[in-house]
């Protein structure tokens, strides 16, 4: 009982005295810290001291507060502790908790007009995340002032993961971090093309680590510590420690991993730490305070002195302290100024008692006043300078980025890298400066895959290394002299590319870079999503698309192509119209012979006007002149027709010899995917493969074209048109009924350099993704080749490497279908084999023609009379030619129509007037008669007479008596 009584009595006398002092100040303030942050409380309570001490300040008036610990998780609570020192009478609220019972306090203090500084504190030392704002009366001021300056941690990693050229990282948080926070920064990643990977890091990292080698495989762990080189670390400095530790004593990282821990609660012991545990490369962002460096002018501002132990960075307790203690601090400095300039103004507004639970309560007059004189002036204290904008936050943030170099050593120095803030971004340099300097000495081991123009051997003789030559190799060239790297290369020992087998494993180069047995992949390699999930790419260099091969259709000779130009009927009609013409000219001058004279010239028989008609029809002109009206204009029309006959026939042949081309059905893939008589089919789990596959299988992604090429490759399980390598497929082409599909790219190559120009090309024409080349998964190389790689093509230089191997003036044509090089014009032999054939004929022909014409003269020559006939007289000469004239010939004799020859003229010469027998029976002869009396008559004896008859052409004869 008497103890019980004593404590009434103390508990009497304590509030009686708490009564009396709150009564003799007029400054009170009220402050609201988490039940874990007990720091805050000391910092809070050495502030107001060192106020209430120095004098400085406030000369004659003291500050009072109260203080009350709440649950950071209970917004109840909060609100309800901060309604009793409302209660009691304060002139400001200070608060140090989470976001969730920070809106409650907001909500509050905007209803009771109390000015609320709000430090905002994230749980046990990880990154702040932005808090979601708070619901609130349309037109009410917000009487909430955010100390601690808006969180800017999504900028400024964004930025130094950009400036270093990561594409692809692995991004650790702790269990304690709101993923939310981060949400802006992974949709701009996304929004740039980076490859970023979540992963929660549990409190108990040993148990976590142990886990992974329980339960995954070896090629897991290897895929595992791949993504362990590039990684960003949302995490506590404690939680970053004892991850750090387990994965280097774990051997799950190596000395050329590069890691970025960002958190602005980052002190200087646990820095030190940190570089202590790690290897490899270590990057660290965290909240820096520009100080003047005299330690006088950091301790002492102008009108006020800061507490020694608190602005001295050599001091234990300075280095102890925490951001959210700095802000405290000064915030209690910035209300003691604003309460200062009130009193100096006499606008002071007394404190008053206010109730949160009675409804008709009204709030304190005098808070609108006091929260604007907070936010007009500001302070210079432990976080530089404290101020506020007209919406109540702090402008006033600065990081600082610290950096070790690449090694294995532990305990590296540290340097500043750069600075960032919200105004000037960032202000410094920050390159990876691992893959810059020291890849010279560096060797890496390089794969590939023989694939003509990529990569193929140029020299390979027993007893030394294989010499490579190819586009890829001169792009690996080009690489190597510029980063100073040198290489070894081997084929992968299967020849593939690889695919995942069913036990899981990979294949062929891809295996090789899996298994850690090959650094870089160098081949006709696309970048694939199932590739990218065990490998790295660099970007691509070149774009790629399906293309197919053919051979292209074999030109049959036409020896007659020269009659090509006219149909068969066409040429019917004009050899039947000469025919016609010439009969017609020679019924025409039968009919109705000419009566002018005409000199010495032939007889128009049927066979000189035909030879007459096909002589003006082909240009050549003719014989025999016609002097008839009718004659005249038959010929006149014929010479019409066949200028028009004869040019047309030149120009279209022409056409036709110079531009003959021989049309083929298949134009696209589209063409080849309806037809079903010319089989096709592509490398057997190719990458190729794969893609006809899954855009005829997928569902999201189904696309009828290859629905239809698939039914054709996978054909009795894809073994019948399916090649195991790319160079067996074109043999397949080159000698037989094949369409081979696979990169266009590789296809161009080879119908470019085929010696018979015998292939063709189909590919489409929007590529659907590209080349790369492959590295192992999480190399640090990657980032430095995609760089240079980019350099090359906007230098043109990768332009230039591939006009070594794809001209543009290449001696065959990749897309007709007809087996023809590009020499312009020129016509060839074959062209007009026809027209040598007809003239070899002619030729043949007229031989044969001129050796009857020989015999038959020597057959007839025979038959001519001896000299004995020629003494007996004419009548013996009639004898033995009872028909010595041609057909042709008519005599008729000029002296009588007797048949006795007379000898004697008026002249006195002498001359044989001779006249046919009845069988020269043709009309308009004459007989000319002639007689020759030598300058000298004993040159010639006897005389001669002679007898000419006039037939066309004149034919002389002689008779000698």
């Amino acid at each position: 009982m008497k103890v019980v009584l004593a404590v009434l009595l103390v508990g009497f006398f304590w509030s009686q005295e708490w009564k009396s002092a709150l009564s003799d100040s007029i400054i009170h303030i009220g402050a609201i810290f988490d039940e874990s942050a007990r720091k805050d409380d000391e910092v809070f309570r050495l502030a107001v001291a060192d106020l209430n001490l120095n004098n400085e300040i406030l000369e004659t008036e003291k500050i009072t507060f109260s203080v009350e610990f709440v649950d950071g998780n209970n917004p109840f609570q909060a609100v309800q502790e901060a309604c009793e020192l409302m209660n009691r009478g304060i002139l400001a609220l200070v608060s140090s908790i989470g976001c969730m019972s920070a809106g409650s306090l907001q909500t509050l203090a905007d209803a009771m007009h109390i000015p609320h500084l709000y430090i905002q504190r994230s749980p046990v030392g990880t990154p702040r995340s932005t808090c979601s704002p708070t619901s609130r009366i349309p037109g009410a001021d917000d009487y909430t002032l955010m100390v601690r300056p808006p969180v800017f941690l999504n900028e400024v990693i964004m930025q130094v993961v950009s400036e270093y050229g990561w594409q692809k990282f692995v991004l650790f948080y702790d269990s304690d971090f709101d993923i939310r926070g981060i949400e802006d920064f992974l949709d701009r990643t996304s929004q740039q093309g980076m490859d970023v990977s979540l992963q929660k890091v549990e409190s108990n990292v040993n148990m976590m680590i142990t886990g992974l080698f329980r339960t995954m495989r070896v090629e897991e762990l290897h895929r595992y510590r791949d993504t362990l080189r590039r990684a960003v670390l949302f995490m506590s400095p404690a939680t970053a420690k004892a991850f750090i530790t387990e994965v280097v004593e774990t051997n799950l990282v190596a000395f050329d991993c590069h890691w970025i821990l960002i958190n602005e609660e980052i002190s200087d012991y646990d820095l030190q730490e940190l570089v202590m545990k790690s290897i490899g490369r270590l990057t660290l962002v965290r909240q820096m305070f520009p100080m003047p460096q005299n330690t006088t002018q950091r301790c002492v501002k102008h009108n006020h002195r800061i507490n020694t132990s608190l602005c001295d960075p050599k001091s234990p307790k300075a280095q102890q302290l925490e951001i959210t203690n700095r802000y405290i601090y000064d915030t209690v400095l910035l209300l003691a100024n604003t309460f200062h300039r009130k009193l100096e103004d006499r606008k002071w507004h007394s404190m008053a008692s206010l109730s949160c639970i009675r409804k008709n309560s009204k709030p304190w007059q005098g808070g609108k006043s006091m929260l604007e004189t907070v936010k007009k002036f500001g302070v210079s204290g432990l976080t530089s300078f404290l101020e506020f904008t007209d919406n109540g936050t702090n402008p006033n943030i600065f990081f600082e980025i610290l950096g070790t170099n690449y090694g294995e050593d532990r305990g590296r120095g540290v340097s500043r890298l750069a600075t960032w803030d919200p105004v000037h971004g960032l202000n410094g340099t920050l390159t990876d400066r691992k893959l810059e300097n020291n890849m010279r000495g560096v060797v890496l081991r390089v794969v590939t895959v023989l694939e003509e123009p990529f990569v193929m051997v140029s020299e390979n003789v027993l007893g030394k290394p294989k010499k490579y030559q190819g586009y890829l190799i001169d792009v690996l060239d080009a690489l190597s002299n510029y980063l100073g790297f040198k290489y070894e290369i081997y084929v992968a020992p299967d020849h593939k590319y690889g695919s995942m087998q069913p036990d899981g494993q990979w294949n062929g180069l891809m295996g090789e870079l899996v298994f850690k047995r090959a650094d870089v992949g160098l081949s006709a390699l696309t970048i694939t999503p199932e590739r990218e999930s065990v490998v790295d790419f660099t970007t691509r260099y070149m774009d790629y698309s399906v293309g197919v091969l053919l051979r292209k259709a074999e030109r049959t000779v036409d020896m007659f192509a020269c009659l090509a130009p006219f149909d068969l009927s066409l040429w019917a009609c004009i050899a039947g119209t000469v025919l016609l013409i010439g009969i017609l000219v020679y019924l025409l001058n039968w009919l109705n012979p000419p009566r002018l004279p005409m000199g010495p010239v032939s007889s128009t028989t049927l066979y000189n006007s035909m030879w007459f008609v096909y002589g003006s029809f082909v240009q050549q002109g003719g014989e025999v002149p016609y002097t008839t009206l009718a004659t005249r204009m038959m010929m006149g029309v014929w010479w019409m027709f066949a200028l028009i006959v004869i040019s047309s026939y030149t120009a279209n042949l022409a056409a036709f010899l110079t531009i003959s081309r021989i049309e083929n059905s298949i134009q696209s893939l589209q063409d080849l995917s309806k037809q079903t008589e010319l089989p096709y089919g592509t490398v057997l789990d190719s990458a190729v493969y794969d893609q006809v596959r899954s855009k005829a299988m997928n569902p999201f992604e189904r696309d009828p074209m290859y629905s239809q090429m698939w039914r054709m490759i996978n054909r009795t399980g894809g073994a019948d048109n399916n090649v195991e390598e790319s160079r067996e497929g074109v043999r397949k082409v080159k000698y037989g009924r094949f369409g081979f599909v696979w990169d266009a790219a590789v296809l161009e190559y080879v119908a470019n350099n085929d010696e018979d120009c015998s292939f063709y090309t189909v590919s489409s024409n929007a590529p659907d993704r590209g080349y790369g080349i492959a590295m192992q998964h999480g190399s640090p190389y990657r980032d430095i080749f995609s760089q240079r790689i980019l350099e090359l093509q906007q230098n043109g230089d990768m332009d230039i490497l591939k006009l070594k191997w794809w001209p543009k003036d290449s001696p065959c044509d990749l897309y007709s279908s007809d087996k023809t090089r590009q020499n312009g014009n020129a016509l060839d032999i074959h062209s007009f084999a026809g027209v040598f054939c007809v003239l070899a004929a002619g030729v043949v022909l007229s031989c044969l023609i001129a050796m009857v014409e020989s015999w038959w003269s020597r057959r007839k020559g025979s038959r001519v009379p001896s000299k004995e006939a020629q003494a007996d007289g004419p009548s013996a000469l009639q004898a033995v030619d009872p028909c010595p004239h041609g057909p042709n010939e008519h005599p008729l004799s000029l002296g009588g129509q007797n048949q006795t020859p007379n000898t004697t003229n008026a002249a006195g010469s002498t001359a044989t007037h001779y006249q046919p027998p009845a069988c020269c029976d043709i009309p308009c002869a004459l007989i000319v008669q002639h007689s020759f009396e030598p300058a000298n008559p004993s040159e010639i004896t006897p005389k001669m007479r002679m007898t000419t008859f006039t037939t066309s052409p004149p034919t002389p004869r002689l008779y000698i008596q």
